[in-house]
């Protein structure tokens, strides 16, 4: 048993514990603050981010023919950091060689690494949020608890789902098969944990860590090698993941390449590369639908698993808090500017429109009260650039741009004044028309769209979920029986749902350890953070059995 693995247990147990009981656990501060992390800790975060800013990124030993690096932060600052990185024969190769001594390691062995690892990248969650930050476009709050804390949690969760599966039945055992008067037949029987093969997480823009390490932690857990290819936008922080991991697997005497990083440029991606090599036995994706179907097509016999494009929605019916539900989905939309694969946009509403605890209130009531509601939320320059961040992409405004000719304006998108930013676009599109909200439009785009009635508008968002995918759903309501219409209308479409949220909690929000993002059920992706079925198909159990010796 290694000594990471003995120091890391009681972490472990706390993990599986949490995953069995779904409660509220977490061993990873989300407050920046030193009472956590250390009195110096946000100025040495800012420090060592400094000291990356121009300079070339140090991966020891790691496979290097050329640098590459064009990322550029939403916020306006320079970043000009080279990676070194290496043609996608020549990154598998490494991987190949390292895969013997890595399937050979024991679970515990294994996980002692990845436990250690995570306590490390959690000591430096300051630098890490600044790096997440700078490449994403999130305020750096945000980008401290999705970039840090939360993508820690997720990624302890995948480490804890796989120790359970790897264990949920015994390692060896004494078999024993009685023979009436004959002698029992006695056999000794072990089961070798054996991982797939090399495995790739291929991933996004938005979310790089929090979208990458369920994949990356669940791989390397069960005995698999992983190239970690980020998107050429946000390398820095998988860079440092990896220069973490590669760093406490020679610290535990294994082959550093167990883990590789593929940075690329734009116009000189690998991805493809690296899909069609068929060198790969497990691939995680993150990323459009359109992406995605290349990947499906192109990945061989691997097993792929994948988070893609979805149309999340909120269905208003009826509410008992009209001003904390606009204020709630107020900060739902304006979030991160909708660059999350939680937001909502397609907001559905009766036509004649619903009661509240204010009366009762028309469509155009209802929509002008979240509108107004955003309005007050960021209506201060620096906490609308908190609340919204920066554009990440610029592609991102230009959808914004097209999207105000897609019906009648409720609000339009404004800069907050401070980076590439763009608060939330509304739009109300009339009972007649349709088409544009069939289709995620990425960013802050949001729709108001006219029902018949409550059932109507239940059957359209749940409709387009089960038909276009979607990762939430949220509704309000107040009648009992129409709740029950509506869950059982949302489960069949394989969608989660929230119900009647106000206060400090959102849609957008997803906790480790106690929610499974994505269902896998519909369009929006094939695999569940954190299920059984995520980690299990990414290693076999072989048997080994002979006679036992009397």
């Amino acid at each position: 048993m290694s000594e990471f693995f003995k120091c890391h247990h009681a972490l472990l147990n706390d993990a599986v514990s949490a995953l069995k009981s779904r409660e509220f656990w977490t061993p990873f501060p989300e407050v920046p603050s030193g009472r956590f992390y250390g009195e110096t800790a946000r100025e040495d975060g800012v420090a060592a981010f400094d000291r990356l800013i121009g300079h070339r990124f140090l991966l020891n030993d790691h496979p290097e023919t050329y640098r590459v690096g064009k990322e550029e932060s939403p916020w306006g600052l320079p970043l000009k950091i080279s990676y070194p990185t290496a043609e996608a024969d020549v990154l598998i190769a490494a991987s190949k060689a390292a895969s013997g001594d890595w399937a050979e390691a024991s679970p515990e062995v294994r996980v002692g690494v990845l436990l250690e690892a995570l306590v490390r990248l959690n000591a430096m969650s300051f630098l890490m949020g600044h790096a997440v930050m700078h490449t994403t476009g999130q305020a750096f709050p945000m980008a401290f608890q999705a970039g840090g804390p939360h993508s820690q949690d997720r990624g302890l969760e995948a480490v804890a789902a796989a120790w359970m599966e790897m264990n949920v039945t015994a390692r060896e055992a004494t078999w024993e098969k009685p023979q009436g008067k004959q002698p029992s037949i006695v056999l000794e029987k072990q089961w070798k944990l054996m991982p797939r093969g090399l495995a790739l997480t291929i991933g996004c823009n938005t979310f790089p860590n929090w979208n990458g390490y369920p994949g990356i932690f669940a791989s390397l857990a069960t005995g698999n090698t992983v190239i970690v290819k980020p998107h050429p936008a946000a390398i820095l922080p998988l860079a440092l993941t990896v220069k973490v991991l590669r760093e406490v697997l020679v610290a535990a005497e294994l082959p550093a390449d167990v883990v590789l990083l593929a940075a690329d440029e734009p116009g000189q991606e690998m991805t493809c590369d690296l899909v069609e090599s068929g060198a790969f036995a497990l691939i995680d994706y993150t990323g459009s639908s359109q992406f995605g179907e290349w990947v499906r097509a192109h990945a061989g016999e691997a097993q792929v698993f994948t988070e893609e494009t979805g149309v999340n929605s909120i269905t208003i019916t009826e509410t008992s808090n009209f001003r904390g539900m606009c204020d709630n989905i107020a900060f739902s939309l304006s979030l991160y500017s909708g660059q999350m694969c939680t937001s909502p946009q397609n907001i559905y509403i009766p036509s004649a429109g619903i009661e509240t605890d204010e009366g009762h209130k028309s469509f155009d009531a209802v929509a002008e009260g979240i509108a107004s509601a955003i309005d007050t939320l960021l209506s201060d320059a620096d906490r609308a650039s908190g609340v919204c961040g920066s554009i990440a992409n610029p592609a991102t405004l230009k959808r914004v741009a097209t999207a105000r000719g897609f019906g009648r304006i409720v609000r339009d998108s404004r800069e907050t004044g401070i980076g590439r930013s763009a608060t939330p676009l509304l739009l109300a599109l009339d009972i007649g028309e349709g088409g544009v909200e069939q289709e995620e439009c990425f960013g802050p785009v949001s729709f108001f769209i006219a029902c018949t009635d409550a059932r109507d508008a239940i059957a359209r968002a749940s409709g387009i979920a089960r038909n276009k995918g979607a990762i939430t759903a949220a509704l309000y309501a107040t009648d009992p029986d129409l709740i029950d219409v509506a869950v059982e209308a949302f489960s069949r479409a394989g969608v989660n749902l929230s119900v009647n949220l106000v206060g400090n909690i959102f849609v957008n929000q997803s906790a480790a350890f106690s929610d499974f993002h994505v269902t896998g059920a519909n369009p929006s992706g094939n695999a569940c953070l954190t299920d059984t079925a995520f980690v299990a198909s990414r290693f076999r159990r072989v048997m080994i059995r002979w006679p036992k010796v009397a």
